[in-house]
């Protein structure tokens, strides 16, 4: 498939969605000031950002709320306070885990609620459950998305069976998740072709979602969108689990929409980033540990593991690795 676009292209198609709040989440139990929560929802306005994805739809039945910040479970009424009646271009969305949220209960019809856009996460062997989730998402009106985690670990022929079956749904949008930083350029580029040829016959969207185990999050954002992928995950420096994500402040200096703008992005980052970097219970970012489980297609719970207890044994944590896999 050829490249949509070029280095210089204006994209209107495009739409960027901050995953700070959810993702980078994952990195500090969702405990974030209320200061900062508004300060970068303002940072999304000013800076012309798309969607602003507020934090898991999680079930207060599975997670115990004493432990984890608000926006492990980001409720309506948690979200009003900060957004009031959102009356702004940006969009607000949360995630809904298949089998962690109680869907039927806690997402409430649009017209009740400030969300726009359900993200419906799964595994390839969840894709039954998503359908149900989205459907019923769908059916409150709201926009949807599946976001297939872990595709790295799933055979070819059932993602072309998963995306058959997403082409039947009511959902807007499938993206590709590169859960554990596995991925180079070339492959994502056989990868949203794949996706993009389902998406074209079924009019549905590609976004991308990726993760900086390798250092290739940015590259290959932009790679996938060259594809064809509109929808377009970044987060504040890079704030995600273990390795991170795609910087938003390079997506930014990249895209030439003269809607986006970088400087308000620099000036949250300023105030509210290089502090919580700074902060040694909060750790995130590229480790050789995480360039060790991309390099394997494993899962970051041990680069993790080992990020936090400063490990620095590259080797004996390699061999480790080699001997699970």
């Amino acid at each position: 498939m050829p490249k949509k676009g070029n280095l210089m292209s204006f994209r209107p198609d495009i739409k960027v969605l901050d995953a700070t709040l959810r993702d980078g989440g994952l990195v500090n139990d969702f405990y974030f000031t209320d200061e900062f929560v508004k300060d970068i929802y303002k940072a999304n306005i000013d800076a012309g950002v798309d969607y602003m994805e507020f934090g898991y739809r999680a079930d207060k039945d599975l997670f115990d709320e004493d432990k984890f910040g608000k926006w492990k479970f980001a409720t309506d009424d948690d979200i009003r306070e900060v957004v009031g009646d959102n009356d702004t271009s940006l969009k607000l969305s949360i995630m809904a885990d298949v089998g962690r949220c109680n869907y039927k209960r806690d997402i409430h019809p649009k017209n009740e609620s400030p969300v726009d856009l359900i993200r419906v996460a799964c595994y390839i062997h969840q894709i039954p459950a998503a359908i149900a989730m989205i459907e019923d998402a769908h059916n409150k009106g709201y926009e949807t998305t599946c976001n297939i985690m872990a595709i790295t670990n799933a055979q070819r022929s059932d993602l072309a069976d998963a995306l058959e079956m997403l082409g039947e749904t009511p959902v807007n949008g499938i993206y590709i998740v590169d859960s554990y930083g596995a991925l180079f350029p070339e492959q994502v580029r056989e990868i949203t072709d794949l996706y993009m040829e389902s998406a074209e016959k079924n009019g549905k969207y590609i976004g991308m979602h990726a993760h900086n185990n390798q250092q290739l999050a940015f590259a290959n954002t932009i790679e996938s969108c060259a594809q064809g992928a509109s929808y377009l995950d970044a987060t504040y420096s890079s704030m995600g689990r273990g390795a991170g994500n795609c910087s938003m402040e390079l997506l930014m200096a990249f895209l030439k929409n003269p809607k986006y703008s970088i400087f308000p992005v620099l000036k949250f980052v300023e105030k509210h980033m290089v502090p919580l970097v700074q902060d040694p219970n909060v750790l995130w970012g590229y480790d050789i540990p995480y360039l060790l489980t991309g390099h394997l297609n494993q899962h970051p719970r041990t680069a993790i593991a080992a990020t936090g207890e400063h490990r620095t044994d590259y080797i004996n944590f390699y061999k480790e690795l080699i001997d699970k896999d």
